[in-house]
């Protein structure tokens, strides 16, 4: 493996179509896709500033580098990334990529990032800024992490997250077969229309939370006081420690809780509209 060390690139494509290489304490300035077309990577404590560093890279190791908000849209198109202890100022990153596992990583301006990405692993991942995180992505699996942004996890198909902050209104839209165990979501709208979410000793904050999903489970749960007009038309098996503030229209299932304060069942839930709701003893 050749090796590049203590060195400064800058300009279009300085190190096009490289393989077997090994950065060092390197700077990438403003420039355009100073790696594209490489493979086997390795960066160590690198620095990118300019744009679209690694594209249509296969196989390429980042530690304890950083990317400034110069270097925007900085990673796609790429395959077998292994990321650890670096931070990501830019947006619109890791676009149309596979084999992804992201160690220790802070993204605090994390727009559109996470778009069209397969087979996506993250431990003790941070993201901020996060406005559309996670769009039409599969094969994800997530442990100790926090999330604040919007929008985020649209049509996502095979995700299983642990030990998650998640605050996200419109959060697990549209998804299928989406598994959150130990987690705390905050955010109105939450898993509209979903298919197979489980939710396992999950805290649920917002306002009309899990309304229109189809198969939804929830073991354990919990909702807070703002989770009022929940689950219209959904087919569901919940059950909630605690309070529910209310319930609305709920398609068919069983629904077991604490208390609810309120059912609302105005004759608009649709067939079978033969939904269990009792409260248990806690």
């Amino acid at each position: 493996m050749n090796i590049i060390k203590d060195k400064e690139f800058g300009g279009e494509r300085p190190l096009f179509g490289s393989h077997s290489l090994k950065l060092e304490n390197v700077t990438i300035h403003a420039g355009e896709s100073a790696l594209k077309r490489c493979s086997d990577i390795e960066a160590e404590r690198c620095r990118f500033e300019g744009k679209y560093p690694f594209w249509h890279v296969d196989r390429f190791t980042i530690k304890n580098c950083l990317f400034t908000p110069g270097a925007r849209a900085a990673l796609w198109y790429s395959s077998n990334l292994d990321m650890e202890d670096t931070v990501v100022e830019a947006p619109k990153m890791f676009r149309e990529m596979k084999h992804l596992k992201l160690k220790r990583v802070r993204i605090p301006d994390a727009q559109e990032t996470m778009w069209h990405v397969e087979d996506v692993n993250m431990r003790e991942v941070e993201v901020g800024n996060a406005d559309y995180l996670f769009m039409h992505s599969s094969d994800i699996d997530i442990d100790g992490y926090r999330q604040q942004g919007n929008y985020s996890f649209q049509y996502c198909r095979n995700v299983t997250i642990r030990n998650a902050v998640i605050d996200s209104k419109d959060a697990f839209w549209n998804t299928e077969n989406v598994t959150l165990i130990d987690c705390e979501l905050t955010g109105e709208y939450l898993g509209w229309h979903s298919q197979n979410l489980h939710l396992v000793r999950c805290r649920i904050s917002g306002t009309q939370p899990l309304c229109y999903c189809s198969h939804l489970r929830m073991d354990d749960c919990e909702m807070a006081p703002d989770c009022d007009l929940a689950f219209e038309e959904s087919t569901l098996h919940a059950t909630v420690r605690g309070h529910i503030t209310s319930v609305k229209n709920p398609a068919s299932g069983h629904i077991k809780a604490g208390s609810i304060g309120e059912i609302i069942l105005d004759g608009n839930a649709p067939e079978p509209a033969d939904c269990i709701i009792e409260t248990i003893e806690e």
